[in-house]
């Protein structure tokens, strides 16, 4: 699986990448928001950090906006990725940036049925959102496995991104279903490397070394 780490602040970045386990970042505006920084000038920060793709959101929801963005942040580094709403005119954008050699990752999905369809408009990424489906009551995680399904069965050049990731129960599941990707918030990734038993080991580590020199 590969891990993409949900952020825009670029300490956490910088800190995740040493650890030798980032391999893209994903945006949205509401991240970039949070920093109080200019939104492309962090984008191209972002991608001169990360040595993989950084999805980057459009603001328009008409195509033909869509597209004028698309193209403008395409131009900010080989490592952006659009992000677009799938939305009838986001997979008309889609299909038309798609189609001019730009990488669109299709966000706000909730369905296989919708995940079908940004596939064939020639997504290079799939977005569906585990958090928001249980948050209505629905089992997240399999929406996610059945879009993952999709790809698998029908060969697409598609890759799945597991978003809206909110706890390393949600990593767990990622892991059983085999999901492409999962994007994930810096403090999930904190939470995955912390295990009592790990610290109750090193604590009786470092006892018997001590009583073993005295």
């Amino acid at each position: 699986m590969k891990i993409f780490l949900d952020t825009a602040n670029i300490e956490e970045i910088k800190e995740v990448k040493d650890l030798g386990i980032l391999d893209g970042v994903t945006t949205n505006p509401s991240l970039i928001a949070k920093e109080k920084k200019d939104f492309k000038k962090t984008i191209g920060e972002i991608c001169a950090v990360v040595n993989g793709p950084v999805s980057a959101e459009v603001i328009a929801l008409d195509w033909e906006g869509m597209v004028k963005e698309g193209r403008e942040l395409a131009e900010i580094s080989d490592h952006v990725v659009v992000k677009i709403p799938f939305t009838k005119d986001g997979l008309k954008a889609t299909s038309i940036l798609s189609g001019e050699g730009i990488n669109v990752n299709v966000t706000l999905i909730f369905s296989a049925n919708q995940a079908l369809l940004a596939c064939k408009a020639g997504a290079a990424y799939i977005s569906p959102f585990a958090g928001r489906l249980d948050d209505i009551g629905h089992d997240g995680i399999d929406v996610v496995s059945q879009c993952q399904n999709v790809v698998d069965i029908y060969d697409y050049d598609t890759e799945v991104i597991a978003a809206s990731i909110r706890s390393t129960a949600h990593m767990l599941q990622c892991q059983d279903i085999a999901v492409d990707i999962a994007t994930i918030p810096y403090k999930v990734i904190e939470q995955m490397m912390k295990h009592p038993l790990t610290d109750a080991g090193i604590k009786q580590f470092l006892a018997d070394w001590e009583n073993a020199v005295k």
